[in-house]
């Protein structure tokens, strides 16, 4: 059974393909048509994905649609007839752009399969795509539920349990009262894109004294004995779909927002520091609640807002639960990945034999295929049989890498193949990649990747962290053996490594610890702000010539500046 997985409803439009309950691959349409959080339709992505499987649009036996438009439909229209300045943004939002995108995969559809075999379509709830397949793909039988983001077809937040192919829910929460809009509106008052730059204010947020704005901003939210949420709109206007997303009264309590590239004011970073806390807490009081409910040892949590990996940290420390599953790509892209396995596990009831431990589902590209590229660019590059010993060397000794290898990963983290690397133990490392590579604000912060093996010398985590989605403290004598990925707050957003999973990245990290008594690297995303995380060998040496880069190493290739 094949099932082709779909999101382009909403942004990071996404293709994967299912085969047989097992995932094989997954690719987002940023990567490829190299528009940032992409809402253009797969098409490009799909095409990818077949060719990767070796299988072609006649095998397709299911599509599984991320959406489902009619859901919730008179919870939204009662809402509007409450506001009915609401009218018009809400009519082209939920009609006209909702028309368009499923005007434009009809067309996909019709064009791809006139005359063919017609694979069954299958349009499925946007927060069970979240939260149900994020569960069939882990690797607990049974579990706390958890979906946050800004709202699906009308929901914000589901919270139930899940037991082998079944899902309960427990509550749901409805826009406007949502979580992910609470925090999308402190990102534009800290001067970032919305729905955009949540991460960027996660990072801000350890700059700021929480205490200053904390009280008035604990006021905005309540959780309710059943884990719902209730947003005091007062404070906000993103509820009317406008561009200004917070409200007169919010500015009169907290101060002049900050304009894009614009200083940072000392409100702004209490703001975001105040924002950050409050969310935390909410999570952790619906997650107590969870616990106490379902008596559950473990959660898998979902949705955008379950990236904030500072959250997630805290969950595994603070919460009753053992550990906490959050798939690489938690946000709207693994979406394309929840529909096919809702449908695979839960609609036609097929056994869970899949766990999504491996992110590296995307292209791959042969060493032949990266010469041509580097020779087609009539650029010089040196072969190396033992490709791992000359990066470590690199990095011993102070070089910035662009590190390009195998398959590339699903989800918004650069997980060790399509990586900027950097030797952590020199101080001045971070300020020089945030300037002269990354080209992004000073006060951003890099991530480690350490060995499972020997990550706990260095790292308060009792649980591993995979996907880079859980921020643990450095222990406090360490912070000075590895500053560069060290925090203002003393803290880190870990990816612990394992050699079943990706062998050549450990080896690396493995060999770096043998030349400099460190096993842990700096690990950011390949790419430059603004821009997708690099795909193709094309893609790379863009980067490279456009950055900071001392070296490459592509494949088994390297070039030096």
């Amino acid at each position: 059974m094949v099932i082709l997985g779909l999101n382009y409803y909403f942004h990071d439009s996404t293709a994967c393909i299912v085969k047989d309950g097992k995932l094989i691959a997954a690719i987002e349409e940023e990567r490829l048509n190299r528009d940032k959080h992409t809402q253009a339709f797969p098409e490009r992505a799909i095409k990818r994905c077949l060719a990767i499987s070796r299988l072609d649009y006649d095998d397709i036996d299911h599509i599984a649609v991320s959406i489902k438009p009619q859901t919730h439909w008179f919870k939204k229209v009662v809402f509007v007839l409450k506001h009915l300045k609401l009218f018009m943004p809400f009519f082209g939002h939920h009609v006209v752009n909702a028309y368009a995108k499923q005007r434009r995969f009809k067309i996909w559809y019709n064009k791809t399969f006139n005359g063919k075999h017609k694979p069954q379509i299958h349009f499925i709830e946007h927060h069970l795509t979240h939260v149900a397949g994020s569960f069939f793909v882990s690797p607990y039988k049974k579990a706390a539920l958890l979906g946050i983001d800004g709202s699906g077809e009308w929901a914000s937040t589901w919270v139930g349990y899940g037991e082998g192919n079944k899902v309960d829910k427990i509550s749901e929460s409805f826009f406007p009262d949502s979580l992910g809009s609470f925090y999308e509106t402190v990102t534009q008052f800290c001067g970032f894109k919305p729905n955009y730059d949540e991460g960027k204010t996660m990072g801000l947020a350890p700059m700021g004294d929480p205490s200053v704005f904390e009280k008035e901003v604990d006021k905005m939210v309540a959780v309710n004995s059943k884990g719902q949420i209730k947003v005091d709109l007062s404070y906000f206007n993103y509820q009317y779909l406008i561009k200004e997303l917070y409200s007169k009264k919010f500015l009169e309590i907290f101060g002049s927002p900050r304009a894009q590239d614009g200083e940072f004011e000392a409100n702004h970073l209490n703001v975001a520091a105040a924002f950050q806390k409050v969310l935390e807490n909410k999570v952790l009081e619906i997650c107590n609640l969870l616990h106490k409910t379902t008596k559950a040892d473990y959660l898998v949590i979902s949705g955008g807002v379950s990236l904030n990996s500072v959250m997630n940290g805290r969950i595994v420390r603070e919460t009753p639960f053992k550990d906490v599953y959050v798939m690489p790509a938690a946000g709207d892209n693994g979406t394309a990945l929840g529909a096919a396995f809702y449908l695979y596990n839960g609609i036609l009831k097929q056994p869970r034999t899949f766990v999504h431990d491996n992110p590296y589902v995307g292209t791959s590209y042969k060493n032949e295929e990266i010469k041509a590229a580097i020779d087609g660019a009539k650029l010089k590059a040196t072969h190396f049989e033992n490709i791992t010993e000359k990066a470590a060397s690199l990095l011993a000794e102070g070089k910035i890498i662009g590190w390009f290898q195998g398959s590339m990963e699903i989800g918004p983290r650069a997980l060790g193949n399509r990586s900027i690397l950097a030797n952590p133990a020199f101080p001045d490392m971070k300020d020089k990649i945030n300037a002269e590579v990354k080209h992004r604000e000073a006060y951003r912060p890099f991530a480690p990747s350490a060995l499972v093996e020997s990550y706990k010398d260095y790292f308060d985590l009792t649980v591993e962290a995979p996907f880079m989605l859980k921020v643990c403290n450095v222990y406090k004598e360490k912070q000075d053996v590895i500053p560069a990925v060290t925090h203002v707050d003393g803290t880190a957003r870990l990816q612990t490594v394992n050699k079943t999973t990706n062998p050549l990245y450990h080896k690396l990290i493995e060999t770096l610890g043998q030349k400099t008594g460190v096993p842990v690297v700096l690990n950011t995303s390949f790419n430059i702000q603004g821009e997708p995380v690099v795909e193709s060998p094309k893609d790379a040496l863009r980067c490279f010539y456009s950055t900071g880069l001392d070296a490459l190493v592509i494949g088994n290739y390297v070039l030096e500046k």
